[in-house]
């Protein structure tokens, strides 16, 4: 196969993987080895055809048994930056908040959903505990 097959068939399995495909990032490494497989024919080294696929299989292989893991972990875990969660710190609201209802709230540099749980309203100004988050909503209650 000519050196610009190699690198179209794996650019192509690269995109897809990016922006069509969730197939849990095998096509990335197929696609990379399939890219590097036609840079090493495009620089000249003479590989027969069944040279070149054994490369490919080789390089594919080799790339997602010792990195797709690894690889795949970092890019697709949830990161915690609070790692005992919000609960239990508390906040202040700059507006009355009734039981049940919900305000929005700018907090650590985002901006919250927050809903009173508690059975009496919130006052402007007064410190209320987180009690559990629940996606972007942080519910609370009065701190005693």
């Amino acid at each position: 196969m000519p050196w610009w097959g190699w690198i179209i068939v794996g650019a192509l399995l690269f995109g897809s993987e990016l922006m069509l495909v969730d197939a849990a990032f095998y096509l990335v490494f197929i696609g990379a080895a399939a890219i590097i497989t036609g840079l090493t024919v495009m620089a000249g080294v003479g590989l027969e055809l069944w040279a070149q696929w054994l490369l490919f299989a080789a390089l594919s292989i080799i790339s997602m048994v010792l990195f797709r893991e690894r690889i795949y972990q970092k890019l697709r875990a949830v990161k915690n930056d609070y790692p005992s969660g919000l609960s239990g710190e508390t906040i202040r609201l700059d507006e009355d908040l009734a039981p049940g209802e919900s305000c929005r709230h700018n907090y650590r540099g985002t901006t919250w959903t927050v809903l009173n749980s508690g059975s009496e309203a919130i006052e402007k100004g007064k410190d209320i505990q987180i009690q559990k988050v629940n996606g972007l909503t942080l519910v609370v209650g009065q701190t005693q």
